[in-house]
């Protein structure tokens, strides 16, 4: 496995960062387990996960199976840098008004604590906004992910679907408390999805945050070779599916050409972009999980890159260039 720092910070995290986002859901707490061990054995130190994830009235469930992971002892905390994020509702009855989505002061303290004591720890390496929550002020957030540092309950502050304008704003403003501010952005952007080329790639690389890609194979439509019509059931009946169809025979027909899986190569090319971090592999099985470890050995040469944007266009450059000239 290979490491990078995470952002500005001196935190060393695997190229790629484990997703838990099925765990309770569509994955059994018991391959859950199998998952994280293997990702440990291959030196994936990086996991990712939400208060929320486990969704509903199960709401929390994916934090629990970590902390219950977590329990089992044999260094499996010490070895993980831990993410997690806050800001949607929780449906916790107490909370009032203020149990609707967004962020805050209160809810910040309040919902880490609720992920510290699901989580069976006492601290999270990355606590990450899952959303921007325009009503409240930088001042009220810095001020309250300064105390959670202080305290050694959290080591770093990430974002997630900021625009490039929030990052720099929440930058700024950090810059203003003498704080850190930011380290990570996860974001979605995968080859059918390269607007963040734009603006929020060039704005992390220039404010030194680190960029997380969430939903790398959009949802299963990069993942299967569709050449062969192997992009599974519930992707082939979609309309995104028939959409970028040609697109995706073309992909197909170019892995086949490499020897290698679609899945592998849109891995691999995130990680050929010097503004990203590590890409999130949610995983449902440990089939899928060790099938996903290929993309950190391949390497893609200019060619290739080269014919992969010809397939997927990108947005014609990083702002103002691609707005001018």
């Amino acid at each position: 496995m290979n490491y990078t720092y995470l952002g500005r910070s001196g935190l060393k995290v695997s190229r790629l960062c484990l997703g838990t986002m099925n765990f309770g859901v569509d994955t059994d707490e018991q391959e859950a387990f199998r998952i994280m061990d293997a990702a440990l054995d291959a030196g994936i130190n990086f996991f990712d996960t939400a208060n929320i994830y486990g969704w509903g009235e199960n709401a929390g469930r994916t934090e629990e199976i970590i902390g219950r992971w977590f329990a089992q002892g044999g260094g499996r905390r010490e070895k993980t840098v831990l993410a997690t994020k806050f800001y949607g509702d929780m449906s916790d009855p107490a909370d009032g008004p203020n149990r609707d989505g967004g962020l805050s002061s209160y809810k910040l303290r309040r919902h880490l604590e609720g992920s510290l004591r699901r989580l069976q720890t006492d601290h999270i390496e990355l606590y990450q906004m899952h959303h921007v929550d325009r009503n409240v002020s930088w001042a009220e957030l810095w001020g309250g992910f300064e105390t959670a540092v202080t305290q050694g309950k959290i080591g770093y502050v990430g974002s997630s679907n900021f625009a490039g304008w929030d990052l720099a704003v929440a930058q700024g403003e950090a810059k203003a408390r003498g704080f850190l501010g930011l380290v990570s952005e996860q974001h979605k952007y995968n080859l059918l999805c390269r607007l963040p080329e734009l603006e929020v790639l060039p704005a992390a690389q220039g404010l030194g945050i680190g960029v997380i890609p969430w939903s790398p194979l959009d949802g299963g439509l990069l993942a299967g070779n569709a050449s062969r019509g192997g992009a599974g059931k519930r992707s082939a009946r979609s309309e995104r599916y028939e959409k970028h169809l040609p697109q995706l025979e073309a992909f197909g027909a170019l892995c086949d050409e490499l020897g290698e899986r679609e899945d592998t190569v849109a891995l691999a090319w995130l990680l050929a972009n010097p503004a990203v971090t590590a890409p999130i592999i949610g995983v449902r099985t440990l089939e899928q999980f060790e099938r996903s470890l290929r993309a950190v050995e391949l390497g893609l040469d200019e060619g290739t890159l080269k014919r992969i944007d010809e397939i997927f266009p990108g947005p014609g450059g990083d702002a103002p260039r691609a707005y001018a000239w």
